[in-house]
């Protein structure tokens, strides 16, 4: 199994569990490959369960954990979502309002 299949699996799962191991993985470590393939996994987060768990990450998140759920709420065009954590002081304009 690669890794993008090992991510794209977790994020299908879409339990707190499974996401929360995909976002172990967001660090200053990780290759550039690794972000990407994350990047692409977690738009395959569509359980109710997952979308709560992305939102959580949202809001409570690291630093670069909320970035990569900006990013997953921008693609599902969820932006009222996204200015309220910009509101919040919890990313930046250019994370909140790039497309």
């Amino acid at each position: 199994m690669t890794p993008l299949q090992y991510y794209i699996g977790l994020a299908k799962e879409g339990t707190k569990a499974s996401i929360a191991e995909i976002m172990r993985h967001l660090n200053r470590n990780m290759t550039i490959a690794e972000s990407k393939f994350i990047d692409f996994a977690l738009g395959h987060v569509d359980s109710e369960e997952g979308v709560a768990v992305m939102e959580h990450y949202l809001f409570y998140g690291t630093q670069i954990q909320r970035n990569y759920s900006t990013l997953y709420f921008g693609r599902r065009g969820e932006y009222l979502l996204i200015r309220k954590a910009y509101d919040l002081g919890l990313i930046d304009a250019r994370q909140a309002f790039s497309r």
